[in-house]
């Protein structure tokens, strides 16, 4: 498996789409659940391709991805084979990014001696998709660009 398996509730989710995957194998209801009964190993390998294929088409979509920690916010922008970040770290303990209270204080100290801006960028033409998913595996987020662009913006003015 090259990504990671989809939850059930994933699963649930994307239910047309997976009867339609087992389809194009020529694999009916009936069938389906027969090898749910009887050959669970082929039912697992099947989630997996299944899963793979739904990550592969996700991530190949991404632009933005984000990423919040007590002290940090990773965003990051995702082109064909480059990554540019920002990552903006504060040193004051006090302040959590993952709360309102914390992106709020940010707003208003975004450039105080207290906000640290690194801005970064990675080469990523080997496996963008490998890449990305890392990044979300480690708690990155799929997002619109939102705070990336806002950030590109105020940094460039």
């Amino acid at each position: 498996m090259k990504y990671a398996r989809l939850t059930k509730e994933q699963l649930e989710e994307l239910h047309p789409e997976f009867i339609n995957f087992l389809a194009t194998q020529s694999i009916d209801k009936a069938e389906w659940d027969d090898i749910k009964k009887n050959r669970s190993h082929v039912a697992e390998k099947e989630i997996d391709v299944f899963s793979d294929m739904i990550w592969e088409k996700a991530l190949t979509n991404v632009s933005h991805i984000d990423h919040f920690s007590k002290n940090y916010i990773f965003l990051f922008k995702c082109v064909e084979y480059m990554v540019y970040s920002f990552v903006v770290k504060t040193n004051n303990s006090d302040i959590d990014f993952v709360s309102a209270t914390g992106i709020n204080w940010l707003a208003d100290n975004l450039f105080s001696d207290d906000v640290e801006i690194i801005k970064g960028k990675k080469d990523i033409s080997e496996n963008r998709n490998e890449a990305l998913f890392q990044i979300i595996k480690q708690g990155g987020i799929i997002s619109k660009g939102e705070l990336f662009i806002k950030l590109e913006n105020l940094i460039n003015q």
